[in-house]
């Protein structure tokens, strides 16, 4: 379930991961009951910190960019991955039809997309690129390292949509639709719309999802006998946050809530003789791209916040104004890579682990957001066999194993959090 690769850490397994590697049986057990139930996300992504004494994610991306930033020695596992989802959806599917965000020249995210259409092409798909962008008017040929994009204006016919003479059985959107979703994309019955409409960030609240996950840490806590808080951050909201107010008493709400969180995690820090200083982060609770998020270490900063980090706070992607904010206990990341402060990305399509990165930043701290400007990523490498010479037994345990249980427990939330928020459910007495 997943890849054994070559991780950062080097020192000695703690207990969790330890208790995670002897439960392996019982942990995958667990996961495929909870597959019978629970319909996962096509693909997704998890950010995930590591301070040692606890691990947890601390984001997780249904609309996941990045997929340029796998090995190509991982690009097996993720076609092998996307042909299982795709019989699952559409056995008889012969056409997919990427939907990439709009506006973009960005030439890494265009990298992106030529690593996801190859992925899909070989899983047995005719797939082809639509930009619901309505500035794209005409086809429009990019040059990507030594590979050519091609991106179509997306047309709708009727309750389908598709581009002249191309009828997809399937629409893969890669556009988290923050501004909310285009009518062209709206009361589409008759193909598959994955991820589904209400997963983008118009609907879509980080608070909702933690929700979801506090409730899988719980259960998978028990199954393990451990303390859900080691692979959970605490965290609440606020609605109605003003950045933009210039009164004194603007954000008050805000810092009580902040304190109040500081005092929880004060205290577990006590409970497990934890020495580091606690910390919160605050961000939008609607927001993507690693803007709108600052950590806070006593609410009293919150009193002293210059005009530019306001302005930041309250603004994310494509101008979205910002009113409802996040209060996340802050988890360090013990992660380094050439000593700069790293943190694993964790990629899967259907229920499988496909890889990942390391994202790492030379400016930022082990306390710091990495998914800032001037963040660049590291691959992973799969882990060699056995040499020769070694002995039966000598091969190291999958260091990475422990990342991949807790990226899926990130999954199944996200699983939970779309069944819950699915405006067409059907309820039953």
């Amino acid at each position: 379930m997943v890849p054994n690769l070559i991780t950062a850490l080097t020192g000695p397994i703690n207990e969790l991961e330890q208790r995670m590697l002897d439960a392996m049986p019982a942990i995958e057990r667990w996961f495929r009951l909870e597959w019978m139930e629970h319909t996962p996300p096509l693909y997704s992504s998890v950010d995930i910190r590591n301070a040692g004494f606890k691990l947890a994610p601390v984001d997780t991306n249904l609309f996941p960019g990045g997929w340029n930033n796998l090995t190509p020695e991982m690009v097996p596992l993720a076609v092998q991955s996307a042909m299982a989802a795709i019989e699952k959806i559409c056995p008889e599917a012969r056409n997919l039809l990427i939907i990439p965000e709009n506006q973009t020249r960005n030439p890494q995210y265009l990298a992106n997309l030529v690593q996801l259409q190859h992925i899909f092409s070989m899983a047995g798909l005719n797939v082809r690129i639509g930009s619901i962008d309505p500035e794209v008017k005409e086809t429009i040929k990019l040059k990507v390292g030594n590979k050519e994009l091609v991106i179509e204006p997306a047309l709708r016919h009727g309750r389908r949509v598709g581009l002249k003479y191309f009828d997809p059985c399937t629409i893969l959107l890669n556009n988290d639709l923050s501004t909310g979703a285009p009518g062209i994309l709206e009361e589409v019955y008759e193909q598959f719309v994955l991820p589904p409409l209400h997963a983008g960030w118009s609907v879509r609240r980080k608070s909702r999802h933690f929700q979801s996950y506090e409730e899988v840490a719980k259960r998978f806590g028990k199954l393990m006998g451990i303390d859900p808080w080691l692979i959970n951050p605490m965290f609440s909201s606020r609605k109605g946050v003003d950045f933009t107010d210039g009164s004194e008493h603007a954000l008050d709400e805000l810092r009580e809530d902040v304190d109040v969180m500081l005092t929880k995690v004060r205290r577990k820090y006590k409970e497990y003789g934890i020495k580091e200083t606690p910390f919160v982060v605050v961000k939008a609770d609607n927001g993507t791209y690693g803007m709108g998020v600052m950590s806070v270490h006593d609410a009293k900063e919150l009193r002293q916040l210059s005009v530019k980090t306001k302005n930041q706070m309250s603004l994310v992607k494509d101008g979205q104004q910002v009113h409802d904010m996040i209060i996340q206990e802050g988890v360090q990341t013990v992660e380094r890579m050439d000593k700069e402060a790293a943190e694993p990305v964790v990629y899967m399509i259907d229920r499988y682990v496909v890889g990942g990165y390391y994202r790492a930043h030379s400016d930022k701290g082990a306390e710091d957001n990495l998914n800032v400007p001037g963040a660049h990523f590291i691959p992973l490498s799969f882990e060699h066999g056995i040499s020769p010479g070694d002995s039966v037994g000598a091969s190291a345990p999958n260091r990475f194993y422990m990342y991949g249980v807790v990226a899926r427990l990130a999954m199944l939330a996200a699983s939970y959090e779309l069944e819950a928020t699915d405006p067409d459910a059907e309820i039953y007495d």
